[in-house]
């Protein structure tokens, strides 16, 4: 019997290298990859489920998993993961020196539903009292790209969300002393150049992360992977299959970091990086699988529900319904 041939949509990452180089073939699939940037696949998964399967922003499914309008199955792979705290910036005389001064401020963003806006406000709400109702919000292109909110918003009558028009951007208002912080998933530009005016809210941001891991234990989990629900009803051998290549994939990124013979990486400082790591993390520092994140995907199914863009808490057993491992 011939292999199933599936479409895959996902971004170039080490972890994904394998799979689409090859070396990795997920046992009876055929795959056809189409290599994309997250926010083009993410788009076109949500608004036309146009791949069989996708990497998919997390906070986007679990929202549509406790709208009960979710096509989707996921897969417990922490494709894409990242703290947010380094991705806070502020203008310097807005008088922001702590959390707890984004009370009352305009806060720009470009993508009010992504998960890496949902972690940092639900880090923001948990570890310094600051709510998403706390901020005026403003969303718009950071520079030139316009985003379109990932999945329609309905949000609570206490959130303040003004969407910008015409040439306005972000950028251009917080240079202009029309926003005091961005909450960004993108680096903006006039840090990139140096700007006097613009500054980290925690330059100390590495030293903050690794507190907020040891205390909480979630590594925020950006993409998850997901196979469209007619192909899982049809081919439910699929989920476990996909799990599995990602896994494999994922291990071959990982095992040659740690060679002082020659560096994997183009990284000056790589064997002191994966040193620390270790320490902080253990050698499993970039797991998949249900249990060794579950403290992140539960607190995921929290925020969502707590920022409005949910009616209800997901639970992980909600999230993950397939066995895989």
């Amino acid at each position: 019997m011939p292999n199933l041939k599936l479409t895959l949509a996902c971004w170039n990452y080490d972890r994904t290298r394998p799979i689409i180089d090859g070396r990795v073939k997920p046992e009876g699939i055929d795959l056809d990859i189409q290599i994309l940037r997250p926010r083009q696949t993410f788009q076109r998964m949500l608004d036309d489920k146009e791949f069989q399967v996708s990497e998919l922003s997390l906070a986007s499914y679990t929202a549509l998993k406790a709208r009960g309008d979710c096509p989707f199955v996921a897969v417990p792979v922490a494709l894409s993961k990242i703290f947010r705290h380094s991705c806070i910036y502020v203008r310097k005389g807005s008088g922001i020196e702590k959390p707890k001064d984004l009370r009352g401020k305009r806060v720009g963003t470009s993508q009010y539903s992504s998960t890496g806006l949902c972690f940092m406000r639900g880090m923001l709400e948990h570890d310094y009292g600051i709510k998403s109702e706390h901020m005026h919000w403003f969303m718009g292109g950071l520079n030139t790209f316009v985003e379109q909110p990932l999945i329609p918003l309905n949000l609570p009558k206490a959130v303040k969300l003004d969407f910008l028009s015409g040439t306005q951007t972000l950028e251009m208002m917080f240079d202009a002393g029309e926003l005091d912080a961005l909450l960004t998933l993108y680096i903006p530009q006039s840090f990139l150049n140096g700007a006097p005016h613009i500054a980290r809210l925690w330059p100390n941001f590495k030293q903050v992360e690794q507190d907020y891991y040891r205390r909480t234990k979630i590594f925020p989990i950006m993409h998850t992977v997901v196979v469209r629900e007619d192909v899982h009803r049809e081919h439910p051998w699929v989920a476990k299959s996909i799990y599995k290549a990602f896994c494999e994939a994922k291990a071959i990124a990982t095992e040659g970091l740690y060679d002082t013979d020659a560096l994997h990486l183009a990284l000056p400082f790589l064997i002191d990086h994966v040193e620390e790591t270790w320490r902080v993390f253990g050698k499993d520092y970039w797991p998949y699988g249900v249990e060794p994140n579950r403290p992140t995907w539960e607190a995921i199914g929290r925020f969502v529900h707590e920022q409005g863009l949910a009616p209800r808490v997901i639970t992980t057993d909600e999230m993950f319904p397939v066995a895989v491992e």
